[in-house]
């Protein structure tokens, strides 16, 4: 993006220092590549940020996906699942689920801007230490995690996070009832699209059952709002933007530490919620 183009002068005295300290710390063939972006991007969507009261905002979506799986739970087509099937349904669709639940109870969260180590301390930081400069984003001496590892949090971005407020408030503007609700979560629970299904054609057939009737309600309730339907179907094609593992540690990594979601999810999923 634009706002990353360097624009500083190369002649400044500032940078000719960096960059004699950067040669230094960095290996021989070893350091950025020309073009890359050696100092956080200023802008706005990709700043790292975190909860600005995490036990508060974390308590409230702890409660909520209990009150989502106890939804789920209760949903009679869904307990005639094989046990397999219900898993790969609930791991593909809770961030969802959840997502729709935090806007059904209004929950209201706010975020502050994560601190990155700048790129001198990195700098000073891996001198003293004599080692590689880690990575953009992870500062000197925290351990590197892989995907499946749990480690330090990897923050989500201040773009990730107006994505889940975006979608907040588009469900608040349109005062979506509880009815409404419960239509959108069986159209987004019972998915037929994910792979390793056996069941498809019998999913596929609840989902189209929850959009109808989602759709009977609209008719009945909003007669005077045409589109109120088609508004709705929005709101689901928002869902897609929202990112699962965002939603993870964002609200469930400072609980849950370095336990893994998905076997979280089975226990209390088979659990008497």
């Amino acid at each position: 993006c634009r706002c990353c183009a360097d624009s500083r002068r190369h002649s400044s005295i500032l940078y000719n220092i960096l960059r004699s300290d950067e040669r230094t710390a960095w290996p021989a063939g070893q350091g950025p590549r020309r073009g890359q972006a050696s100092r956080g991007c200023p802008c706005g969507s990709r700043r790292r940020v975190a909860l600005r009261s995490p036990q508060v905002a974390c308590k409230a979506a702890s409660a909520v996906l209990v009150k989502t799986l106890r939804f789920v739970q209760n949903v009679p087509c869904f307990q005639e699942l094989p046990l397999d099937e219900q898993l790969l349904l609930v791991r593909s669709c809770w961030a969802p689920l959840l997502v729709l639940g935090l806007a059904q109870d209004r929950v209201h969260f706010e975020t502050v801007e994560s601190a990155e180590p700048s790129m001198l301390h990195r700098i000073l930081t891996t001198r003293r230490q004599g080692e590689q400069p880690p990575p953009r984003g992870r500062a000197p001496g925290q351990p590197h995690h892989g995907p499946g590892g749990g480690g330090g949090p990897h923050l989500p971005s201040a773009g990730e996070i107006q994505a889940i407020k975006g979608f907040l408030a588009k469900c608040w503007s349109l005062d979506i009832s509880t009815k409404e609700y419960a239509y959108l979560k069986g159209t987004v629970l019972f998915n037929p699209d994910l792979p390793g299904l056996q069941c498809t054609q019998y999913i596929e057939g609840l989902q189209r059952e929850a959009q109808q009737a989602l759709n009977e309600h609209v008719r009945l309730i909003h007669r005077g709002d045409e589109a109120r339907f088609a508004k709705l179907n929005v709101v689901l094609s928002l869902l897609r933007s929202i990112n699962a593992n965002v939603i993870a540690e964002l609200f469930f990594r400072p609980i849950i530490g370095a336990v893994n979601m998905d076997d979280m999810l089975l226990e209390m999923l088979c659990a008497k919620l």
